[in-house]
């Protein structure tokens, strides 16, 4: 890490652990469902009347319900309708998915056109992560698809602090660096914060490591590995085949099927979806 880099994350660390820097916050409604999820004895009445809570969350749970995604022969109409339509455990991921846009919210208009980057970067990432989701045995689409959204949340608290520091701030490259280097580790700091499992927090611990391997068949980091080297969100002078990712998901490093025509469509289908 540069000697910028090791200075701004000692002070970021600092400013968090004396509440000076407060971390990106999930929508409280999102909490509490992502909670009653864990007890076994949660019905969908129950989701749903704490869905109601939140009429922003609610309208787009049910309008992303209704989109070519997870469209079924009779439209839904209300939430309970959503919940047992879906599952309890999917409604607990898309929430989380569809709360994440708010976190997205700039106090100026230079760091709204850095977070507007960031959360198109993490939805067309996000996009991809499901509809590779859908090829592997054992990975849940909608935990792919979360996966792809946090996988760079860590950048949004070095944004807020960096526009206090005007050097930094306005020298693209040092700053695009400086995000590089720590967007990782701060990430991590956030998703302690939220209490999320060792698989999130893998994500966005090792999402840009691409030498990054382990036992056992394919996991949430190698899906947005290969998301984002495939969606061309990585640097060209990294070799596809030296990419373990690739290999664990079965995938022929020399084939993009981001571009085949029926792929396409599932990644626009999902994108929309989150941009509603």
């Amino acid at each position: 890490m540069s000697e910028k880099a090791e200075q701004f994350y000692s002070e970021l660390k600092a400013a968090v652990e004396s509440d000076q820097l407060v971390l990106p916050t999930l929508p409280e409604v999102a909490l509490k469902i992502r909670d009653a999820v864990e007890s076994e004895s949660t019905s969908a009445q129950q989701i749903a009347e704490t869905l109601t809570q939140d009429a922003s969350l609610s309208a787009r749970l049910i309008q992303v319900s209704n989109s070519p995604l997870y469209r079924s022969r009779n439209p839904i109409e209300d939430l309970q309708m959503a919940v047992t339509r879906l599952g309890i455990r999917m409604v607990r991921d898309l929430v989380i998915s569809l709360a994440m846009k708010q976190i997205y919210q700039a106090t100026s208009d230079v760091l709204d056109n850095h977070f507007r980057a960031i959360w198109n970067t993490s939805v067309e990432v996000a996009a991809i992560c499901r509809m590779l989701a859908t090829t592997v045995p054992g990975i849940n689409p909608e935990q792919a698809l979360l996966a792809g959204l946090i996988h760079n949340i860590g950048a949004l608290p070095i944004l807020v602090m960096a526009e206090d520091d005007d050097e930094l701030f306005n020298d693209s490259d040092a700053l695009g660096k400086v995000i590089e280097e720590l967007t990782s580790p701060v990430g991590e700091l956030i998703l302690k914060t939220w209490n999320f499992g060792d698989s999130m927090t893998d994500v966005v611990k090792h999402a840009h490591n691409f030498k990054y391997d382990h036992e056992g068949g394919a996991d949430l980091v190698d899906l947005v590995q290969v998301a984002l080297l495939q969606g061309g969100h990585e640097s060209e002078d990294i070799d596809w085949s030296t990419v373990p990712a690739f290999a664990k998901l079965g995938m022929d490093s020399d084939v993009n099927i981001v571009e085949i025509e029926e792929n396409q469509e599932i990644i626009e289908n999902t994108k929309q979806s989150l941009m509603v």
